[in-house]
């Protein structure tokens, strides 16, 4: 029998520690499966809102992962209604699905004037849109894009748990809680 290519995942500690090691690669690393996680909201009426975003910063120290965006972005309408949503990424080299639970802050202004120092030129064209993003055009090209730091935001997602799946040999799952210092409980998958 071959040795289980994933050891970390039958401890809890290990577990938790490869979620933020496999964060922490999504924001440095292009093609990791961690630097396009599913973001979901919830829109005024009440209905899951879920769109891809970009990995841009993880802290385990401080429990938060950042995804910067449109100020007039209808996910910060809707955080700014309801500021609890979910994070999903889905790991298939490692068999492993994240579901973190977060609390978003949005960031603007002078809050993120260094971060937005740091945006490349070329990536500086995602903030700034005339009309805003998601309004109505007359066809699909009808906008225009103009680099503007008063339009870029950092969402700066607290997680509040983990729902942690490994779909390895033996399916493990466990959930950690920010609120029991990330004790993490083995869970039936």
């Amino acid at each position: 029998m071959n040795p289980d290519p994933h050891p970390w995942a039958s401890d809890l500690a290990e577990l938790h520690a490869q979620v933020w090691t496999r964060l922490a690669r999504g924001v440095r690393v292009r093609r990791a499966a961690a630097r396009h996680p599913t973001l979901a909201t919830v829109s005024p009426a009440g209905m899951p809102q879920a769109r891809t975003v970009v990995l841009r910063a993880a802290d385990s120290m401080s429990a938060t992962v950042d995804i910067h965006t449109d100020i007039n972005s209808t996910k910060v309408t809707e955080l700014r209604a309801n500021p609890l949503a979910a994070l999903h990424v889905w790991d298939g080299t490692a068999h492993l699905q994240l579901r973190l639970e977060v609390r978003a802050t949005i960031l603007t202004g002078m809050d993120v004037a260094e971060i937005w120092a740091l945006v490349p030129e070329t990536s500086r064209i995602a903030y700034g849109s005339n009309p805003a993003p998601g309004q109505p055009v007359t066809d699909g090209l009808a906008y225009v894009k103009h680099p503007d730091p008063a339009c870029f935001a950092v969402l700066r997602l607290h997680v509040q748990a983990m729902d942690v799946l490994h779909l390895g040999r033996d399916h493990r799952r466990a959930r950690f809680v920010r609120g029991d210092n990330w004790a993490g409980q083995w869970l039936a998958p």
